[in-house]
Formats: C-alpha cells, structure tokens, sequence
C-alpha cells in the first residue's frame, strides 16, 4: 500500500488508492509559521485493524521533518497516535 501526497500550498492530503478509489485519506491545513494542521483522518471500514491510519500519520511525520516544519494533529485519530508514539514524533510536535 502506497501512501501518496496532494498539497496546495493550502491544504493537502496523505492518501491510499485502491483501484482508483481513495480508501484511505488524511488531511491538513497549512498554518504559519511553518506548521501544519492535521484535522481529519478517515480509513475504510475494510482496512481498519491493519494500521493504515498509523502509516499516514507516519507519511506526514515523514513530511514534516523533510520541510523543517511542525505538526498540530487537531484530529482525534492523529492526535491519539502522536500522544501513543510521544517519544518518536515529539520531535515535530508544535
């Protein structure tokens, strides 16, 4: 499963494909300085239990610290995952 990346310099989105559909997606919103806004992360009902989610929360922190930026994971499901893996991602935490 691959997770690709849509990006306005606006708004974007870390997604996963599958035969054309998006099954999985999250989005955020650019905020200055340099920060993002995780604000929803939505993954079909036949990939849950399979860590689809934790893999685009990976893909942003991946993202985030590529770019020098940080990350605000407004959503319930990001902010659930970086309190989880505090140890990994503080490090991008704004």
């Amino acid at each position: 499963m691959e997770v690709k990346q849509i990006d306005n310099e606006k708004k974007g989105a870390f997604y996963i494909e599958m035969d054309t559909v998006k099954v999985a997606e999250m989005t955020y919103s650019h905020a200055k300085p340099n920060k993002i806004i995780i604000d929803h992360t939505e993954v079909s009902d036949t990939l849950k239990g399979q860590g689809v989610g934790y893999k685009l929360v990976a893909a942003a922190v991946d993202y985030v610290r590529t770019n020098n930026l940080k990350v605000i994971p407004l959503c319930p499901f990001a902010a659930a995952v970086f309190k989880k893996k505090h140890d990994e991602y503080v490090d991008v935490l704004a």
